[in-house]
């Protein structure tokens, strides 16, 4: 009782920093790991490492020697099975404002005329059915995937848009990517989400939407041909059945705050 009174008592300013930035840090990570295969894995790890601390002050040594051997083959099968989460998370790492580099921004000129054509575009594709998926790139590239389809490198319209995604026209099978203000590329392969927890009624166009926000800070607009319904994918995450002013808003967000940021690194304002 004494020794965690004095503890408490000699702890500093430099200390309650240090506890702060593990805390925060500690937070991230479970924010990033939240409703994904890795959060169940921590919790595995942490049942592992009880019952080695268990064994071991019970003196149960074949028991203990077992477990800390799975621990040490654990932790490269860790990095192997869950690569896409940790490329995530240092892709997270990566984005953040001091280091991050500005890709996919709009010129604020144009950001609310191209808002405006793609909403357009969307609507108008929902009402008639006809299945669409647009991928919007925002700092992580993702020129791997517009290498995939085939370049186009026009202005941003409503007719091109919907041109595009007509059914039996070379292009529309595939996804549409956004890039710099332009529509870059269309007919793009994506990589399919390999979350298992799924609606089994969302079919491949939703699950690629879903799949390339898991691997980058894309946003993904869905709109499905057999009911309609539009849907946006973020961060891994689905959100369905969506309003105009819902899809309005997020893209004014989004593409607002790239803009501001690429208005920084062109003042030199970081580093100045």
């Amino acid at each position: 009782m004494w020794e965690i009174k004095d503890i408490i008592m000699n702890i500093g300013i430099l200390d309650i920093i240090d506890i702060t930035i593990v805390a925060y840090a500690f937070y991230k990570l479970y924010m990033l790991i939240k409703e994904t295969r890795a959060e169940q894995l921590i919790k595995g790890i942490f049942v592992l490492i009880v019952s080695t601390k268990v064994s071991e002050y019970l003196q149960f040594h074949v028991v203990n020697w077992v477990l800390k051997n799975t621990m040490q083959i654990g932790v490269i099968a860790f990095l192997i099975v869950f690569q896409p989460e940790l490329r995530r998370a240092l892709e997270y790492i990566g984005r953040t404002k001091l280091i991050a580099r500005p890709i996919g921004e709009f010129e604020n000129e144009d950001i609310d005329e191209a808002i405006e054509e793609m909403l357009e575009a969307i609507f108008s594709l929902s009402r008639q059915k006809i299945g669409s998926l647009i991928i919007i790139e925002r700092e992580t590239g993702i020129n791997d995937i517009i290498q995939t389809g085939t370049i186009v490198d026009g202005k941003i319209t409503r007719q091109l848009l919907i041109n595009i995604f007509i059914p039996n026209t070379p292009l529309h099978d595939g996804a549409l990517v956004i890039k710099n203000n332009r529509i870059k590329a269309a007919g793009c392969f994506l990589p399919l989400t390999e979350n298992k927890y799924l609606n089994k009624e969302l079919g491949t166009r939703h699950r690629a939407g879903i799949g390339i926000t898991e691997k980058s800070d894309c946003i993904s607009i869905i709109v499905s041909e057999e009911t309609g319904d539009i849907s946006i994918a973020e961060n891994g995450k689905l959100y369905r059945r969506v309003s105009r002013e819902y899809i309005q808003k997020i893209l004014k967000n989004n593409l607002k705050k790239q803009n501001e940021n690429k208005s920084i690194f062109k003042r030199g304002g970081l580093f100045k």
